[in-house]
């Protein structure tokens, strides 16, 4: 006879799903059958939330750029040699995880029991081995070899012939573990989907389904940083800059603008995530992004970078092939940004500074009004200042963690003095452009009433001051620009100067 065991953990269940109380608890649950048997745990969305061969195959690319030539010939002599040679040319943090702490803790109580537990997995022996070696739990590894990818049936086979049929439980979670469960005394299935759980019911003797909180489709949204794309609104400057606000065929190209760079700019944040895995899951608040908690699949960040990336390309077409080609020069120095140049002290600053330059730029050619150099320059040295605030944050943010010893990309917990000194420099250097501004030919013959623009400086020093005395407090957001739309004070100034410079028209 089947029996089936449904567990939730975590949170509320749906109906029909039993809630865990002290006779239902996971542990409880799945421990009330013979302890002689062995427990087979699969790794890969199991007993982490990851997949280490993606994570393997990102730190190749980023450290080995063209070892891509190389994967096709890998590939061909089959899928277990690719992963040995990916693995070979990679070391990961394996400490640093998403780990089920929950199904380790059950696993903990199983090993005291003196029951034997071992792990079965389709990813490369070297890095499974790393992953035993610090969970501390298994008596064997089965990993593929180079030779024999232990995956679907094979892994099955391996496992009848060393404990025979329904001679072992399998914990796994994806749909090429059917034929392992098909094979063990009881299946364990981690938040399987409607249609393993068909399979489950037409083909495993015994299984337990444990329900672990599950991501909704918000959460494939929040990798996208939607909340980034405020930035975009930098588009727009120059239809104020130049008093066009109320041409609405500009307003329709700019609005055209800002769908292909908030397309543009998600593709670049998952690409940047997926690179910065290890450095986000050190990073105090980093760590629970959505990729890098597991929270969301790595499969789909690498579906989605292409798909939006060629859909910002399509749209900035329809804009103008002069916006189009900031569009391309914008999402070619994001690429660049993010495999080196972040990486490289103070240049990392000033390419910063350009990408918010670059919005102003691109929007000036949607609109087809080429931006003055005072609102080059002016934009630059604000940018700048901005940008010495996002990596000052980090660092102060890491240090609080991490005391002298702190690093926030390349930087050092000395550091941080000197990067609030060049900051609050670019910034009040903004404020003297402004003022040049002002007095300018320029200035008076766009502004009717310009005395009034007068009022601009004193509350540019005081925003400016406050977005750095926040940061110094350790209170910084990752992006300056976002927290400045979030932040109080900052919107009543914003608001005071978008006042003041609409009285002086």
């Amino acid at each position: 006879m089947r029996q089936s065991e449904e567990i939730t953990t975590g949170e509320s269940s749906s109906q029909g799903t039993r809630q865990p109380g002290a006779a239902d608890e996971p542990g409880n649950a799945l421990g009330r059958f013979d302890q002689t048997v062995p427990l087979v745990v699969d790794l890969d969305g199991t007993l982490a939330r990851t997949d280490l061969l993606i994570e393997s195959l990102v730190q190749l690319l980023r450290q080995h750029p063209f070892s891509i030539l190389a994967l096709p010939l890998w590939l061909s002599k089959g899928r277990a040699f690719l992963k040995q040679e990916i693995a070979r040319r990679t070391s990961l943090d394996v400490t640093t995880l998403p780990y089920r702490t929950d199904l380790i803790e059950y696993l903990r109580e199983e090993k005291g029991k003196g029951r034997s537990l071992l792990l079965a997995t389709a990813t490369d022996q070297h890095l499974a081995r790393q992953v035993a070696d610090h969970v501390k739990l298994f008596d064997s590894v089965l990993a593929s070899d180079g030779t024999s990818n232990l995956s679907g049936q094979r892994k099955r086979q391996l496992l009848v012939d060393q404990f025979g049929m329904c001679g072992f439980d399998y914990v796994a979670d994806g749909n090429h573990d059917a034929p392992v469960w098909a094979a063990a005394r009881r299946a364990i299935a981690i938040n399987p989907t409607s249609r393993i759980r068909r399979a489950l019911s037409e083909n495993a003797r015994d299984h337990t389904i444990l329900e672990y909180p599950k991501t909704g489709w918000l959460g494939y949204f929040k990798p996208l940083r939607p909340f980034q794309w405020m930035k975009n609104l930098l588009l727009f400057v120059p239809l104020f800059a130049a008093h066009r606000i109320f041409e609405g065929k500009l307003w329709a190209k700019d609005g055209l603008a800002f769908l292909a760079f908030a397309c543009c700019t998600s593709s670049g944040y998952l690409f940047n995530d997926l690179l910065d895995l290890s450095a986000d899951r050190h990073h105090p608040r980093k760590r629970l992004r959505p990729l890098a908690s597991g929270d969301v699949p790595l499969t789909y960040a690498a579906g989605m970078i292409p798909v939006l990336a060629l859909s910002s390309v399509m749209i900035g077409a329809r804009v103008s092939p002069l916006f189009l080609g900031m569009l391309l020069l914008y999402l070619a120095l994001t690429i660049a940004y993010s495999v080196y140049l972040k990486t490289v002290v103070l240049l990392d600053v000033i390419v910063l500074a350009a990408l918010y330059t670059l919005r102003i730029m691109a929007g000036s050619a949607a609109a087809s009004i080429w931006p003055s150099r005072w609102l080059l320059a002016f934009s630059m040295f604000l940018f700048i200042s901005l940008a010495f605030v996002k990596r000052y944050g980090e660092l102060v943010v890491m240090r609080s963690a991490a005391g002298a010893e702190a690093r926030a990309r390349n930087y050092e917990a000395g550091d941080a003095e000197l990067l609030a000194a060049k900051g609050t420099a670019s910034g009040y250097i903004a404020v003297l452009v402004l003022a040049l501004y002002i007095t300018s030919g320029a200035g008076k013959a766009l502004y009717g009433r310009p005395e009034l623009m007068w009022f601009l400086c004193p509350l540019m020093l005081y925003w400016i001051g406050h977005i750095w005395l926040v940061a110094h407090r350790g209170r910084m957001h990752d992006d300056p620009v976002v927290f400045s739309l979030q932040d109080r004070t900052s919107r009543i100034l914003l608001l005071l100067m978008l006042a003041i410079a609409l009285l002086a028209i």
